[in-house]
C-alpha cells in the first residue's frame, strides 16, 4: 500500500470514529436534558453500543496496521500528531477488553439516572453498590494500561496528561494553606457583606434572558449552539458548529445560572474557536479538562466577577431583573456577589475557597482508587474533610457526596482539572494584561479582543499542543500556583480590607 493510500484511509478511520463520538454526544445532552426517564436504560444501551463501536475501531487490526505504515509520518504535522494520539489510544484501548468496556460505559449511563434520584432523596444507599462497580472499573482499567508512582497516575492522563500525583502533593498543601490563611482574615475582617440581600425571587426566564445576552457578548456563536436547561450544567461539543451549553436555574439565587451560564460559555467558547483544519482529527477538542477548566474559569471569574464587567453590564441587569433589586447599588451588588462564606456546593462556591473543594474530592478519589478507603465510608470522610478544610459539615447527602455527577460519570482523576484549570487561567491572564488594558476592556464592552487573544494563544490549537506545552507556550512558565495566590490575595484584601 502506498503511504498517500494510507493516509487516504487513516483519514477516513478517524472520520468514522467521530462521527459515532458525535451520535454518542448528541444521545448524552438528550439522555441529561430531556430524555424520559423510562427511556433511560434502553438509551443507555444503545450509548454503550456505539461506544463499544467506537472502542472496536480504535484497537481494530486496520487501525493497527495503519499505525504501522504512517509510523515515520513528519511531513503533514495534523497528520503527524494524529497518529500519535491515535496510537496512545490504541496502546491503551487494546488492553480493555471490548465486553468490558462495553458493560462500563452502559454502567455509567444508569449510574448517572441512579444518582440523580438518589440526590434529589438525599439516599446515598441507592447510588452506592453503582459507585463501588465504577470504583471497580476504574482500578482495573489503570492497572490495565500501567502506571508508575501511583494508580491514580493512570487515570489523571486521561484528563491531565503530564500531571502527576508527584506534582499535585507539592503543589496542592501550600495552596491549601494559604487559601486558610486567607479565609481567617476575612473572618476576622471588620467588613461585614451580606448577601441574603441579593437573594431574591427572580424568575427563570429572566434570568434565562440576562444569560442569553451575555453569551452574545462573549461572542458564543448561537448558530453554531443553544442554551438548555439540565440538573447539573455542563457544556458538550458535538463538532465545532454544534456545542452547547446547559445550565441550572435557582429562583432564588440568579447567582447559580448566570456564572454557570457564564463558566459553561467559557467551555463552549474553547470548542467552537478550534481550527477548522482540525475537525474529524482527534485534535478536534481540548488539550485537556485543566486548560478547558482554565477558560471557562478565566470568563466567570476573572471577568463576570470583575467590578469592571458590571459597570458595563449592571443597567442590562436591572432592565431584566424584578423590581426587587433596583434599590441595589452596584458597589454594593459587587461586594455581594463576591462575598466570601464556605458553603457546600462547589458550583456555587466563592472563587477563594473554590479550590478547598477540589482538593476535598482529590483526596477521596485517590484513595478510593488505591483501595485506602472503601465506598460505604466515602459520606463520612466528605463530611470529615468539609469541617477540615471548610469548617462547615453538610447536614445531609445531597449537599455533600452526591452533589457532583462526576464519580456517576466514571470520571475519576477529573477533579484536579479544576483547581489546575484555575492556576492555569491566572497565568494567561497576567500574560494577557502584559499585552492588554484587560479591565479597560471588560469595562468597554470589548469581550471580543478578549476571546480573540484566547483564540489565538488557546482555541485554535485544540489537541495539537500538550496542557503543559499550551502553558509554556503561552505564559513562558510551567505550572505556577502564585498567579492565582496573589490574585486572591489583591482582590479580596480590597473587598474586605485587610
Amino acid at each position: 500500500m502506498s503511504k498517500d493510500q494510507a493516509k487516504q484511509e487513516f483519514t477516513n478511520l478517524m472520520k468514522e470514529m467521530k462521527q459515532y463520538e458525535e451520535a454518542i454526544a448528541l444521545m448524552a445532552w438528550d439522555l441529561r436534558t430531556k430524555a424520559p426517564k423510562k427511556g433511560i436504560e434502553q438509551r443507555s444501551e444503545v450509548i454503550g453500543m456505539f461506544a463499544q463501536k467506537v472502542h472496536q475501531l480504535s484497537t481494530s487490526d486496520e487501525m493497527k496496521r495503519l499505525l504501522e505504515e504512517l509510523r515515520e509520518e513528519t511531513d503533514d504535522p495534523i497528520l503527524k500528531r494524529s497518529v500519535e494520539l491515535a496510537k496512545k489510544d490504541f496502546e491503551k484501548n487494546e488492553k480493555i477488553p471490548d465486553q468490558e468496556y462495553k458493560e462500563f460505559v452502559m454502567l455509567r449511563s444508569k449510574a448517572e439516572s441512579v444518582w440523580e434520584e438518589a440526590k434529589n432523596t438525599n439516599n446515598f444507599s441507592l447510588f452506592e453498590p453503582y459507585l463501588e462497580k465504577i470504583v471497580e472499573f476504574n482500578r482495573r482499567f489503570a492497572n490495565y494500561w500501567g502506571y508508575e508512582d501511583h494508580i491514580y497516575n493512570a487515570l489523571l492522563d486521561q484528563y491531565e496528561p503530564g500531571v502527576t500525583v508527584r506534582i499535585l502533593d507539592e503543589v496542592f498543601p501550600p495552596v491549601r494553606e494559604k487559601l486558610t490563611e486567607l479565609v481567617q482574615k476575612i473572618q476576622q475582617s471588620d467588613v461585614a457583606i451580606d448577601s441574603s440581600k441579593i437573594l431574591l425571587p427572580f424568575p427563570k426566564q429572566q434570568q434565562e434572558k440576562f444569560s442569553l445576552e451575555i453569551l452574545k457578548a462573549m461572542g458564543y456563536d448561537f448558530s453554531s449552539g443553544r442554551l438548555d436547561e439540565t440538573v447539573h450544567p455542563f457544556a458538550i461539543s458535538l463538532n465545532p458548529f454544534d456545542v452547547r451549553v446547559t445550565t441550572k436555574y435557582d429562583e432564588k439565587d440568579f447567582r447559580t445560572a448566570v456564572f454557570g451560564t457564564i463558566h459553561e460559555g467559557g467551555h463552549a467558547l474553547y470548542e467552537q474557536n478550534i481550527d477548522q483544519s482540525l475537525i474529524n482529527t482527534p485534535m478536534a477538542t481540548g488539550t485537556s479538562m485543566g486548560i478547558h477548566e482554565s477558560q471557562s474559569l478565566f470568563w466567570e471569574n476573572f471577568v463576570a466577577r470583575t467590578n469592571a464587567f458590571w459597570e458595563k453590564n449592571y443597567d442590562l441587569f436591572k432592565s431584566i431583573a424584578p423590581s426587587d433589586f433596583q434599590e441595589i447599588e452596584l458597589p454594593e451588588f459587587y461586594k455581594m456577589i463576591n462575598e466570601v462564606k464556605p458553603s457546600f456546593i462547589r458550583i456555587e462556591a466563592d472563587e477563594l475557597t473554590y479550590c478547598l473543594h477540589i482538593m476535598i474530592r482529590y483526596e477521596i478519589e485517590k484513595a478510593l482508587i488505591s483501595g485506602e478507603v472503601q465506598v460505604k465510608d466515602v459520606p463520612e470522610l466528605w463530611n470529615s474533610k468539609m469541617e477540615e478544610y471548610l469548617g462547615i459539615r453538610p447536614a445531609t447527602d445531597s449537599e455533600g457526596v452526591l452533589q457532583d455527577i462526576h464519580w456517576a460519570g466514571g470520571d475519576f482523576g477529573y477533579f484536579p482539572s479544576y483547581a489546575l484549570g484555575y492556576m492555569y487561567a491566572a497565568q494567561f491572564r497576567d500574560k494577557m494584561k502584559e499585552e492588554h488594558h484587560v479591565e479597560e476592556l471588560i469595562r468597554q464592552g470589548k469581550l471580543s479582543v478578549i476571546k480573540k487573544w484566547l483564540t489565538e494563544n488557546i482555541h485554535q490549537y485544540g489537541k495539537m499542543k500538550e496542557p503543559l506545552e499550551i502553558l509554556k507556550d503561552v505564559t513562558g512558565e510551567s505550572l505556577n500556583p502564585d498567579h492565582l495566590m496573589n490574585y486572591l490575595e489583591d482582590k479580596y484584601s480590597k473587598i474586605y480590607k485587610f
